[in-house]
C-alpha cells in the first residue's frame, strides 16, 4: 500500500476576490536514485562529514558555526542567527495571483522547480476548479508570487491534468547571459544541398515525446553493476570510445539520410520541388 505524498506547502490561492485552500506536492524526486555512501576502505566504516577551522584544522561545533560574508580575503561580517532570520520576509501563506500570460510566453531558461498544486480542502474545491477551467478555456498560466520556504518566489501556474501545475522561477539575476556562451560561435551561413539533408533527416526523425520511452541508462547500469557484485560475478571495466571526429560534413549528412552516390541530388531537388509547389 503506497503512502499518500506529504505537501511540502500549504496555503491559499488568490484569484481576485475569490480565495482557495491549495496545497503544493513535489513534482520531481530523486529519492528512487541508486545512491552510494563514502566508506573508509581500511574499517568498511562509513565516513562522517565534519566542519573545521581551516586554520586550526580542530572542529566546529554546530553551536560556534555562523554566517560570514567575505569582504575581502579572510575578512569576514559575521551575522548571528537571530540577525539572518529578521530578514526572512513575511509569510501571509497566499499565492497572490499578478497576471496572466501566454503558455509560451516566458522563456523555460527560468523554470526552476515544478509543483503539482490542488485542493486542500472540499470546501475549496470549486473555487479552485473555476480557476483552473478559466486559464484553460483562456489558455493562459498566471503569475504569482508568495513566501516559499523562507524566500520570496515567483511561480509560473498553469492548467495540468484535474489540478495545476506551479513552478517556480529563477529571478533574473540567476539566469546567465547567453552572450558569453555563445560569442566564439561562427556566424555560418547553411546552404544548398547540404540544408536539404539536414532538414530530411530531421523530417525522417519527426515524433512525438514520450517520458517513458527514455530510459536512465547510468540507473540501470548501476544497479545491475550492484548485483553483480552481491552476486560475486566479476566486474567488466568497459573503455568508452570516441566518436570519431567528422572531416567531411556533407559526407556524414548523406550518409545519416541514407543518400545513396547515384542519389545524392534527391533530396535536394525534391525539397525544390516542394518549394515551388
Amino acid at each position: 500500500m503506497s503512502m499518500s505524498p506529504r505537501a511540502q506547502w500549504k496555503g491559499y490561492l488568490q484569484f481576485g476576490l475569490v480565495t482557495c485552500p491549495v496545497a503544493l506536492y513535489t513534482a520531481t524526486s530523486t529519492s528512487e536514485r541508486v545512491s552510494f555512501h563514502t566508506i573508509n576502505r581500511a574499517t568498511g566504516n562509513r565516513v562522517r562529514r565534519e566542519f573545521v577551522d581551516s586554520s586550526t584544522g580542530k572542529p566546529v561545533a554546530r553551536e560556534d558555526q555562523v554566517k560570514g560574508y567575505e569582504v575581502g580575503k579572510d575578512d569576514y561580517v559575521i551575522f548571528e542567527p537571530d540577525e539572518v532570520a529578521a530578514v526572512v520576509p513575511g509569510s501571509d501563506k497566499t499565492l497572490h495571483l499578478q497576471a496572466f500570460v501566454g503558455y509560451s510566453d516566458i522563456d523555460d531558461v527560468y523554470f526552476d522547480k515544478p509543483y503539482y498544486l490542488t485542493p486542500s480542502d472540499r470546501g475549496g474545491e470549486e473555487a479552485f476548479v473555476l480557476i483552473r477551467e478559466g486559464m484553460q478555456n483562456k489558455k493562459v498560466a498566471a503569475i504569482a508570487w508568495t513566501v516559499l520556504f523562507r524566500r520570496m518566489r515567483t511561480l509560473l501556474i498553469r492548467p495540468y491534468d484535474k489540478g495545476l501545475i506551479a513552478t517556480t522561477l529563477n529571478f533574473d539575476y540567476e539566469v546567465r547571459s547567453a552572450d558569453k556562451a555563445f560569442e566564439d560561435v561562427l556566424d555560418i551561413k547553411i546552404k544548398g544541398e547540404m540544408i536539404d539533408l539536414a532538414k530530411h533527416i530531421i523530417f525522417t526523425k519527426s515524433g512525438t515525446f514520450d517520458a517513458q520511452a527514455f530510459d536512465d541508462r547510468y540507473e540501470a547500469a548501476v544497479t545491475e553493476l550492484i548485483k553483480a557484485k552481491l552476486e560475486g560475478r566479476k566486474i567488466q571495466i568497459r573503455n568508452e570510445r570516441k566518436p570519431e571526429k567528422v572531416v567531411d560534413l556533407m559526407e556524414a549528412l548523406r550518409q545519416s539520410a541514407g543518400v545513396k552516390e547515384d542519389k545524392k541530388r534527391t533530396v535536394s531537388n525534391a525539397s525544390r520541388q516542394r518549394k515551388a509547389g
